[in-house]
C-alpha cells in the first residue's frame, strides 16, 4: 500500500477551499439494489431528517435540516449501511453468489462462517464491521490507531470482534489490517479506504451509503422543500463525500430547473487532506495531529474517492476542535445527539458561511454522521 507524495506545506496554510468555477459534471447513480437490501436487513427505518428553524436563522438560510445517524440500524453512527453492503458484495463475491433478495443475513449465515473479516477503522466503520460478523456468526479482527475513544473501543469488543490496538496513525492502522488479511484465503478485508489494486470492496462500501441520500430526497419531499442549495458532509478518507457526489452529480434526481447543490466537506484542522489534496489538485498525504473528531483523523484521501472528490466538490474547510463541540453542544440543545464527527457540519457551514452566501431561498442539509454515543464529546 504505496502513500502519495507529503503535501508542501502551502497546501495545508489555508483552512478553506473553492472552486473558481462551477465545474459541468456529470457521473452515474448508485444502484438501485442498495436501497432494497437495506430495507430486507432487521430494524431497517429511515433516520430522521429534523428541520431547525433555529440554524436556519442563524445561519440566514430559508432551511435547515439535519440528518440525524445517531441511530442506524441499532449503531450510533452512518457506517453500517456501507459495511452492510461492502460485506454482503465481498462474501457472495468469494462464494459465487447473486445478492439476495430476500433476508440477506439468513440467506449468507452459513457461507460467512468460513471467513474472518478484517478492517482498520477510526472507531464507526469496525464497529460496523464487528457487528455484521457478530449477525453472520463469523470473527472479526479490527486494527485502531492512537486516538479512538475508549467508549468506542469497548462498543467493538462488546460486539465480538478482536481488537488490535497499533501505536500509530490511522494510515498505519490500515496498512496492518491489509498486511494480516493478505494470503489468508480464509480473510476477507473490508476497508473502507482504497489504494491501487484495492478498489472493488471500498466502491461497495460507498454505493452502501446512497441509501442515506435516497432517504434525505424522500424526506425533502415529504417536507414540501425542493433540492437542497448546500450539502454539508463531514470527511475522513472521502467515501461519504465520494456517495454524495455520485448522489447529487449523477443528475436523474432532480425535476427540471433545479440546479445540483453545493457540496461541502468538512475536516478537522489536524486532518485536513481532502482540503490539501484540492487545493494543490492532486491526492496528497498530510501529517495528521490529535483531535476530538477522531473517525475524521485521516491523512490519505482514498484514491477511489479522489476522482470524485477532484470533479464534484464545490467547496471544502477546515475547523477547529471547539467549534465541533460547539457545535455539537448546540445540536444537543435542539434535540439532536452528535459526536464531534457528526457536528463538523454544522461547525463547517458556519465557519464557511461568509463564502456560501446563504439566502432566504436556500436549503442546508447537514449531515450528523454519529451519535454522541458512538464518540463522546469532550466537556465543555
Amino acid at each position: 500500500m504505496a502513500a502519495p507524495a507529503p503535501a508542501p506545506a502551502s497546501a495545508v496554510r489555508s483552512s478553506w477551499f473553492s472552486r473558481p468555477a462551477a465545474r459541468d459534471w456529470r457521473c452515474p447513480p448508485a444502484s438501485r439494489d442498495v436501497a432494497a437490501f437495506h430495507a430486507a436487513l432487521p430494524g431497517y427505518t429511515p433516520t430522521p431528517l429534523a428541520e431547525m428553524p433555529a440554524l436556519a436563522a442563524g445561519l440566514g438560510a430559508g432551511r435547515v435540516f439535519v440528518k440525524d445517524e445517531s441511530s442506524r440500524l441499532g449503531l450510533p453512527a452512518f457506517k453500517i449501511l456501507g459495511a452492510s453492503w461492502g460485506v454482503c458484495r465481498a462474501l457472495c463475491d468469494r462464494l459465487g453468489l447473486p445478492v439476495p433478495a430476500d433476508d440477506p443475513i439468513g440467506a449468507l449465515r452459513t457461507g460467512a462462517g468460513a471467513f474472518r473479516l478484517v478492517t482498520a477503522t477510526d472507531g464507526n466503520h469496525g464497529r460496523a464491521v464487528a457487528a455484521m460478523a457478530r449477525m453472520l456468526g463469523t470473527a472479526a479482527e479490527v486494527f485502531v490507531p492512537d486516538g479512538v475513544h475508549p467508549a468506542a473501543l469497548a462498543a467493538i469488543e462488546a460486539e465480538g470482534a478482536r481488537v488490535v490496538r497499533v501505536a500509530a496513525p490511522y494510515d498505519e492502522a490500515v496498512r496492518r489490517a491489509a498486511e494480516s488479511a493478505g494470503g489468508d484465503a480464509s480473510a476477507l478485508l473490508v476497508q473502507d479506504t482504497a489504494w491501487p489494486g484495492y478498489e472493488r470492496v471500498p466502491q461497495w462500501i460507498v454505493e452502501g451509503y446512497s441509501t442515506l441520500f435516497t432517504e434525505i430526497d424522500a424526506q425533502l419531499r415529504a417536507a414540501g422543500a425542493g433540492a437542497p442549495g448546500v450539502v454539508a458532509v463531514p470527511v475522513g478518507v472521502g467515501s461519504l463525500a465520494q456517495a454524495a457526489v455520485m448522489h447529487y452529480r449523477s443528475g436523474v434526481h432532480y425535476r427540471s430547473g433545479e440546479a445540483a447543490p453545493t457540496l461541502l466537506t468538512v475536516e478537522p484542522d489536524a486532518a485536513p487532506c481532502v482540503l490539501a489534496s484540492l487545493a494543490e489538485d492532486r491526492l496528497v498525504t498530510v501529517e495528521t495531529g490529535a483531535t476530538a473528531m477522531a473517525g475524521l483523523n485521516c491523512a490519505t484521501p482514498s484514491s477511489s474517492a479522489w476522482p470524485y472528490l477532484r470533479a464534484g466538490v464545490d467547496a471544502a474547510v477546515s475547523v477547529a476542535d471547539a467549534d465541533a463541540a460547539r457545535a455539537a453542544r448546540e445540536l444537543a440543545d435542539l434535540g439532536v445527539s452528535a459526536g464531534p464527527c457528526g457536528a463538523a457540519a454544522l461547525a463547517g457551514v458556519r465557519a464557511a458561511l461568509p463564502r456560501l452566501g446563504l439566502g432566504p431561498a436556500d436549503a442546508v442539509v447537514l449531515l450528523s454522521t454519529e451519535g454522541a454515543a458512538a464518540n463522546p464529546p469532550p466537556p465543555a
